[in-house]
């Protein structure tokens, strides 16, 4: 059989419809072979979009961020050629995929390939990141050291040219299908947070290098939610802890 040329995975909890269509949307606009699989993790299911390419999976809890995406890795082999982690507030225009997956072609090292991301008012987000420190997420926590954040987010770099950043925000990761499944997904140890910085190292750990490209761009909104959620900080604070220790840094 022959292989679709993109899969794309979105992971969704409790999202509402009217951010998540733009998303499901913009891939389903794509010219080439594809199959999106959304996957569900809400209480209950409130999902209403029907279309050939598109499957829907419901878990029957909330499983997390990256056990999600991995509930199909069995299903993406030998399925395509590329594969697709994408937020569900995102989106974006079918004709960046042309030049994203042409790079793919020049080298057999690139693992990883993002573009520029924008907020809606069209300001830039700055989702090229270094690995995270203990002293990074402090002081992003309390609004300390901007100088030093901002470093950590290589705002010193020129942002409109393309480069080999130490990870990328995982609002829109495209990878080679095979390299996706040959790490097995995303580390479950997390359950939400820290799993974009985690498959990136990963992936350079293995000879893979990740690549910002920002001649093409894509529109995210951002949300923030762990800033505003004692919850959502607690399982950013617990990935924290687990990254650390997986890496080494204490």
């Amino acid at each position: 059989m022959q292989k679709l040329k993109i899969t794309c995975s979105i992971v969704i909890f409790e999202e509402k419809f009217s951010v998540l269509e733009k998303a499901i949307t913009s891939f389903l606009n794509l010219p080439f072979s594809k199959k999106l699989f959304i996957i569900d993790n809400s209480k209950e299911a409130k999902f209403d979009f029907s279309h050939p390419c598109l499957e829907y999976i419901k878990n029957s809890s909330n499983i997390g961020f990256g056990n999600g995406h991995n509930v199909i890795l069995d299903t993406l082999k030998d399925l395509s050629e590329f594969h697709l982690i994408l937020n569900p507030d995102v989106a974006f225009e079918p004709r960046i995929f042309e030049e994203l997956i042409l790079k793919f072609s020049t080298t057999d090292s690139l693992g990883i390939i993002a573009p520029k991301v924008l907020f809606p008012d069209g300001k830039l987000q700055y989702t090229c990141r270094k690995n995270p420190t203990v002293k990074e997420m402090v002081s992003r926590r309390l609004g300390l050291f901007k100088n030093y954040t901002h470093q950590m987010e290589y705002r010193d770099r020129d942002l409109s040219l393309s480069f080999h950043p130490e990870f990328i925000h995982g609002c829109f990761l495209l990878f080679k299908t095979e390299d996706f499944i040959g790490i097995n997904g995303f580390d479950t140890r997390y359950f939400l947070y820290l799993e974009d910085a985690d498959i990136c190292r990963e992936m350079i750990a293995r000879g893979k290098q990740i690549l910002y490209y920002p001649n093409v761009a894509i529109t995210h909104i951002h949300r923030k939610g762990s800033a505003t959620s004692y919850k959502l900080f607690f399982y950013h604070l617990s990935s924290a802890v687990k990254y650390f220790k997986k890496w080494g840094i204490f």
